[in-house]
């Protein structure tokens, strides 16, 4: 079983849901992570086994992430990895009895992509409304914000800033930083070093953010190793940024580490910070 860490007194928990990539390593979903804050819960991102991994979650205590509670969820970017698990992350939880729409905030390109999912399952939503099953029709629903820097959603629990980051040549791609009534937390996206992202935590209580290890890096083909430099966060740098911007705690996730041991990421990342860090695991809570 994959572990499972409470912090029973905290009034907000972050929980990893996927700390995978686009390799297709089985104990590691595709990459997604939530915030929950007083019974609620807030995805960011929605790697392929989202919902399982909640449900995974909810088996284990925490009711926030049951599927019929996934109402909330944000996208950094549109890369496949973080968005493959959108149309499971609609569609089971309305079969489940989510008796809402699902509010959906991500960059421009986000209201496309809910609309082509709805059209591509017409047939099934149609069916699962008005036969047998007769579906709550608001559950079929998706509310759709797309975003620019700033604040972009605020409710009695969280609110919730955009910070534009660079990736990989998408034009609108973003980190989230969650103000919540106990905590303050950032959660990276995929990038490139950002001292935007340093700027946004300052101190904040946790510092989730994506890495490669650069050994790792050195066993793949260059064509592979020019794009990873240019899209993503080398532990060296993942360090340099941390110490900048002093969370309570660094948490690794997005982890591209092509056969390397953690010792031996914990050993890239100790080269250029001396804070705490955890390499993240499907399913830790912080």
């Amino acid at each position: 079983m994959l572990p499972l860490l409470f912090l029973t007194w905290a009034q907000t928990q972050v929980v990893l849901l996927g700390t995978g990539t686009p390799n297709t390593d089985a104990l590691r979903a595709g990459p997604s992570t939530a915030v929950v804050v007083n019974g609620s819960s807030y995805v960011v991102d929605l790697g392929p086994g989202v919902v399982r991994r909640a449900a995974a979650a909810a088996e284990q205590g925490i009711q926030a992430l049951a599927p019929e509670n996934l109402k909330t969820a944000f996208l950094t970017h549109l890369h496949s990895d973080h968005t493959a698990g959108l149309p499971d992350f609609f569609l089971t939880p309305a079969v489940l009895d989510r008796h809402a729409p699902l509010k959906l905030i991500g960059p421009r390109g986000t209201k496309s992509m809910a609309s082509h999912i709805r059209a591509a399952y017409k047939e099934d939503i149609d069916l699962r409304i008005h036969l047998l099953e007769k579906g709550d029709p608001l559950s079929y629903k998706i509310d759709v914000t797309e975003i620019s820097p700033g604040i972009v959603y605020k409710d009695a629990n969280v609110t919730v800033t955009a910070i534009a980051i660079p990736h990989a040549g998408w034009k609108h791609s973003f980190a989230f930083h969650f103000q919540t009534p106990d905590k303050r937390i950032v959660i990276s996206g995929d990038t490139v070093y950002s001292e935007a992202i340093a700027k946004a935590c300052n101190g904040c209580d946790v510092l989730v953010h994506e890495v490669y290890s650069e050994l790792g890096l050195t066993r793949r083909p260059p064509l592979w190793q020019a794009y990873h430099r240019n899209a993503h966060t080398s532990a060296h740098d993942v360090g340099r940024l941390a110490t900048i911007a002093k969370p309570k705690l660094l948490v690794l996730t997005h982890l591209l580490l092509w056969g390397v041991s953690d010792d031996q990421l914990s050993k890239e990342i100790r080269e250029t910070y001396q804070g705490t860090f955890k390499i993240g695991r499907d399913l830790d809570v912080f």
